[in-house]
């Protein structure tokens, strides 16, 4: 698979959606496109040595799960729904 060049990593971080809620990192994606190169050129570096080693960072392979109540019964598990915050990047 080829290196995403810098227009692909500005165009990708373009459409990332607002307001969403960050994962273990606690970066939100609001200071993900507010900053500019520097950051963008690291996400770069960062895309680029995982698709080459083909192997992700270990803090990249965990997420945050929540449980979202489904109906009003609080004390019923079985009418949750699990959700995963995931890294954005």
């Amino acid at each position: 698979m080829p290196e995403p060049c810098a227009f692909e990593v500005e165009m990708a971080t373009e459409k990332l959606k607002r307001h969403k809620s960050p994962g273990t990192d606690q970066i939100p994606i609001e200071l993900i496109k507010a900053d500019g190169r520097i950051n963008r050129s690291e996400i770069r570096k960062l895309t680029n040595s995982m698709l080459s080693t083909e192997k992700l960072p270990e803090e990249r392979t965990e997420s945050i799960i929540l449980l979202i109540d489904k109906k009003d019964d609080k004390t019923d598990f079985s009418d949750y729904t699990g959700i995963s915050l995931l890294y954005t990047t």
